[in-house]
């Protein structure tokens, strides 16, 4: 990254700022490995290291920024795999004979897919590790991705779009679990919102493509009796990044530290943290000291409790399913977990109600006026200009996208500095202003402009969720809270989908106005979350 210089003496931080080590290191910079394997043998292995302990010992360096692109790379292909349905809607829709209902249904049938997946991987990747969750979800989520591409009917591509989803929502909510648990807590705020960056990365990449390969001639061609138009072909390149996620998880990413202590696998979790200081100091000599881990006991003991309900039955198993979201109702996670599906659900419907939609909108409107002047022609008229395709279209949408980045700056800048609470509040505020005028202006230039505001701002409200869904939740409960949460959100982007779809060509001003009030609700409701800046993950 640019601006940002490492050196075995001081580690870098966002901005190309330099900070000492903690009271781990020793005033010549040395780490708090190496400083350990200065001292007595017997008195190392002797001393036990907490979670955090081990990762600030570590350090910071290679190894976390090799995260970061791994990590941000498979965030980048669940946002592809998501928008690129929004992008294929003005010209499929001619193919497979979509009304707007149809396009309704299509977009909320990977948002269905997330909703059943989110808690089924979640669940599973707080009892069988991050990791391989993360390979057979990314692997769901490209493979019937592709096959979606040569689907000749409605219902069959609905189907695969519906299975690609279940995939998408293993992987977002795990990724953030999976990459919060190897950063130290100081950075662990910069370090989620530089990792939630690459969803505008996914954004641009797919709108990009979009621009690329769809309004191209040269990429149609016919397969047996499928005429395989450009946008079959422009749904294949969107798997190709969720694939080659997988492959590379399989191949070289370790298991959550976090998780294999919870999981009493003590060797497997140091082995890991040698890995880390390794890369980390660059091989300078350093060696990795005989220490011993502080293994938390919940996890093992929750494990030991139910390893006897395995015995096929299938009420035990539901039981065990359940008892995870049995306790983020409980104690002092109730109150917080209540304002986060409140939350969840506003910005979902809001974000994907509008998202999914900005390319349909803005291809109706090339004749000019504003986002519901042109609502009231029945949608099988719109469907005769289909072909030629109209490249100003995703033109457009690149822009739109492309808007994320200046959010995304400033996100990783004051993160730590005024935590996910108020920027979280502050930015669904002003989201919701945008999203107003966007109803009220005339012209299609400012709606360009307004759409572009509301995608920089909404993005720090993403950004600042996404920090705080891992930061106020255990360990053991991490994944399947943020699963949870995310098929709550799910629902809100169905039910927003299904909602434009039905009311688009008629009462257009009623989803616009409901996105605007219901993202206002949601930015008051952050005032109740309690302050995560900084705080260490239990």
């Amino acid at each position: 990254m640019r601006g940002v210089k490492s050196t075995g003496d001081e580690e870098p931080l966002l901005g190309g700022k330099k900070r000492r080590h903690n009271e781990w290191d020793s005033d010549e910079g040395e780490t708090s490995f190496e400083r350990s394997a200065s001292n007595d043998g017997a008195k190392a292995a002797e001393r036990r290291l907490t979670y955090e302990e081990a990762v600030e010992a570590a350090g910071f360096g290679l190894f976390h920024w090799l995260l970061l692109l791994v990590c941000g790379w498979a965030n980048a292909s669940d946002a592809v795999e998501i928008v690129c349905v929004s992008f294929l809607l003005p010209t499929a829709r001619c193919d497979l004979l979509l009304s707007s209902s149809d396009m309704g249904l299509l977009t909320a049938s990977i948002f269905l897919g997330m909703m059943l997946g989110g808690y089924l991987w979640g669940y599973l990747a707080d009892q069988r590790g991050r990791r391989s969750i993360l390979v057979v979800s990314l692997a769901v989520n490209g493979l019937f991705g592709a096959l979606a591409s040569a689907a000749p009917w409605f219902w069959l591509f609905l189907l695969l779009r519906f299975i690609s989803g279940i995939g998408v929502g293993g992987s977002i909510p795990v990724i953030f679990s999976y990459f919060s648990e190897f950063m130290p807590r100081l950075r662990r705020g910069a370090m989620i919102s530089a990792l939630a960056t690459f969803w505008m990365a996914g954004n641009i990449l797919a709108a990009g493509l979009a621009w690329l390969v769809i309004p191209r001639t040269w990429t149609h061609f016919s397969v047996g009796r499928l005429d395989f138009q450009s946008w079959r072909v422009f749904v294949v390149l969107c798997s190709v990044p969720s694939l080659t996620s997988a492959l590379i998880f399989k191949l070289f990413m370790p298991e959550s530290p976090k998780f294999l202590m919870e999981a009493g696998r003590e060797s497997d979790a140091i082995r890991v943290f040698r890995l880390m200081f390794q890369l980390n100091t660059r091989g300078k000599g350093a060696s990795f000291p005989d220490v011993r881990l502080h293994v938390s006991v919940v996890q093992r003991a929750y494990k030991t409790e139910t390893e006897g309900c395995r015995a096929g039955r299938l009420i035990n198993a539901v039981k065990k399913g359940v008892m995870p979201l049995k306790q983020m109702f409980e104690g002092t996670l109730r109150s917080r977990s209540v304002v986060l599906l409140i939350i969840f659900y506003c910005i979902s419907f809001g974000f994907y109600g509008l998202w999914m939609w900005f390319p349909e909108l803005f291809a109706r409107l090339e004749g000019g006026g504003s986002p519901c002047a042109n609502m009231s022609a029945p949608s099988g008229q719109h469907n005769q200009s289909c072909y030629p395709v109209k490249t100003i279209v995703y033109e457009e949408g690149f822009f739109i996208a492309a808007s994320n980045l200046p959010g995304n700056i400033f996100t990783i800048l004051v993160m730590d500095s005024f935590g996910g609470k108020l920027l979280l509040s502050g930015s669904l505020v002003m989201s919701s202003l945008s999203v107003f005028f966007i109803y009220v202006v005339q012209t299609k230039v400012q709606s360009l402009v307004l759409s572009c505001l509301f995608s920089g701002v909404s993005v720090i409200a993403w950004n600042a969720l996404d920090v705080l869904g891992t930061e106020l939740y255990p360990t053991q409960l991490r994944s399947s809270a943020l699963g949870v949460f995310t098929g709550v959100g799910r629902v809100a982007a169905i039910t927003a989908n299904v909602v434009f779809g039905r009311m688009v060509d008629s009462s257009c001003a009623v989803p616009i106005l409901l996105v605007s009030v219901l993202l206002l609700v949601g930015g008051l409701a952050a005032l109740f979350l309690p302050q995560s800046k900084q705080m260490a993950l239990t």
